[in-house]
């Protein structure tokens, strides 16, 4: 959320995927040192490879042409075990993300942060900050990252010079290792109280991604993210446009964003509007709640089931509003949505069973890989907030309780829905129509809707050709060293 420079049971099992050599010590004797056979193999589908070979060389009277006709059966079965490692690999088209915030002076460190993810199914993550150990953690994991250049960095690249120094420090070491998909700069910068800064704000974007283009990182998006206060109104969603006074900012925002194909980034928390109206505001409207009847937009003829879903439309009617034709191309996607499952006494409605519902039913939106009422066709994407409770946050209690985890790792609250098993679809790489990170913006690419929904995310592997015959070399070259 603010400020953040610092940045259902969950199972993980430690990955068996290295680099293995196996020799047979009756063979090293005879045979030459070129015999060792190296090929990356789980250890798990040699250990069963080889249990069953040993049994049935324990026959020793079994003739040699039966033994023979073992090898086949056994490599059959061999490839067709599959690799429990779980693998983060968010393909570029993962739909659900989510904040990893730090925050705090009792999180896990930053190495413990892939497996949970495994166990969620969640491919990407959004950072606050580049953090040398946090960007080494991800590295070779899959995961996709938008990682984030902190407000007071914003004015040192406002040129060529430093543009290119931050871009060969931070993010050049790290990729490909580590998948960066987008870079965003500072954190709702056009409403915070740093006026000189929002109008640095433009400037530095153009200036990063100048230097990402130099560099042969264009793949790389940059963007920023914007609290919804820079409306000056959002409801109905038909009415609404930009503050008169941030207009001058952002609008060449907008003509940059349609320019590079990079998306609007918003951070939308319908949890604000409950606790500044809960007497006006439906909470089933704000919590997501699927069976809830909706509201009318008269201007439109829409009708909108939940807030966060007008709230993204609110989004779009003002950036056509401010930006003409050009605007229509520009995808707006969610940087931050949660709830807190902890408040104050003045903040209604803060609990583990709301936070529950309300982050499942993103969830669950997000997965049913639909837009929005006024724009069906254009996916909606979203990153949860956050990852852990952090305590050292400023601010009221719920600021320090937005996470899924607590800080040992453990849940904060069961989930009533997790993702389905493939929270990916394949497809492009690009952010917005083309560039670093999701769809085009007029995709209608998404995960199917298959109703494989289980209490935590499953990872399949994907085996790689290479792995596939590699594994079947090494299978019939330890079947022929052990059955003989």
């Amino acid at each position: 959320m603010r400020n953040q420079q610092k940045n259902t049971s969950l199972t993980y099992l430690p990955p068996g995927d290295h680099i293995s050599t196996f020799t047979s010590p009756k063979h090293l004797q005879t045979k030459p040192p070129s015999c060792i056979l190296t090929f990356p193999l789980p250890h798990s589908h040699i250990l069963f490879f080889l249990s069953l070979s040993l049994s049935i060389n324990q026959h020793s009277t079994m003739p040699l042409d039966w033994r023979l006709q073992c090898l086949p059966p056994l490599l059959l079965l061999f490839l067709t075990i599959p690799s429990w490692v779980p693998h983060c690999s968010a393909t570029p088209t993962a739909l659900v993300g989510i904040n990893y915030g730090r925050v705090g002076n009792n999180l896990p460190p930053p190495s413990a942060v892939p497996p949970m993810l495994a166990s969620l199914g969640i491919g990407r993550v959004r950072l606050y900050d580049t953090d040398p150990a946090v960007l080494r953690a991800f590295a070779n994991t899959g995961v996709e990252l938008v990682v984030a250049l902190a407000d007071r960095c914003v004015e040192g690249v406002t040129t060529p010079d430093g543009a290119m120094a931050w871009i060969k420090g931070n993010i050049q070491p790290y990729v490909p290792a580590t998948k960066i998909a987008m870079i965003t700069v500072g954190n709702e910068v056009l409403t915070g109280n740093n006026t000189g800064l929002a109008r640095l704000l433009l400037p530095a974007m153009q200036s990063l991604h100048d230097a990402l283009a130099t560099c042969g990182l264009s793949t790389i998006s940059v963007t920023t993210a914007h609290s919804l206060a820079i409306l000056a109104t959002s409801y109905p969603p038909s009415t609404t446009y930009f503050r008169k006074d941030l207009l001058p900012l952002i609008c060449p925002i907008l003509t940059f964003h349609a320019k590079t194909c990079s998306p609007f980034l918003i951070n939308a928390y319908p949890y604000f509007a409950y606790v500044a109206q809960p007497n006006h505001v439906d909470l089933e409207y704000v919590l997501l709640e699927p069976n809830y009847g909706g509201i009318l937009d008269n201007g439109t003829g829409l009708t909108y089931p939940n807030m966060l879903l007008a709230q993204v439309d609110a989004v779009y009617h003002a950036i056509n509003a401010a930006g003409g034709d050009s605007a229509k191309t520009i995808e707006v996607r969610i940087s931050e949505t949660g709830w807190p499952s902890a408040g104050d006494s003045s903040e209604p409605g803060a609990s583990p069973e709301n936070a529950a519902k309300y982050n499942s039913n993103v969830m669950r939106l997000i997965a049913q890989n639909k837009g929005t009422p006024l724009r069906p066709g254009v996916t909606l994407r979203a990153y949860v907030f956050a990852m852990f409770n952090e305590n050292q946050k400023d601010g009221p209690m719920s600021e320090r309780n937005y996470g899924l985890f607590k800080p040992d790792g453990t849940p904060a609250y069961p989930l009533g829905y997790s993702l389905p098993v493939d929270n990916s679809t394949g497809g492009m790489h690009g952010g917005g129509t083309s560039g670093g990170f999701g769809y085009g913006a007029n995709s209608t690419i998404g995960p199917p809707d298959d109703g494989s929904y289980s209490i935590s995310g499953a990872i399949a592997e994907r085996w790689p050709w290479q792995r596939v015959v590699g594994g079947a070399i090494t299978a019939c070259a330890l079947g022929a060293l052990l059955l003989f």
